[in-house]
């Protein structure tokens, strides 16, 4: 190969790693917005006022 096919051949292969590594880079940034996510939202359920204690059944018509 020459010089100028080499450098050719060049581009597309950055262009390809490019794509790989932004994408790896938006699953990432996906995963740690869900993970803080489903932190607030079990923080919330756990802080959640208890249900009412049951006493009994209610009669059923």
């Amino acid at each position: 190969m020459d010089e100028e096919s080499e450098h050719l051949m060049l581009w597309p292969a950055l262009a390809l790693i490019g794509f790989l590594v932004l994408t790896a880079f938006v699953v990432v940034l996906g995963t740690v917005s869900t993970d803080r996510y489903e932190r607030e939202q079990q923080a919330r359920t756990m802080s959640a006022r208890p249900a009412a204690k049951s006493i009994g059944v209610a009669p059923t018509t």
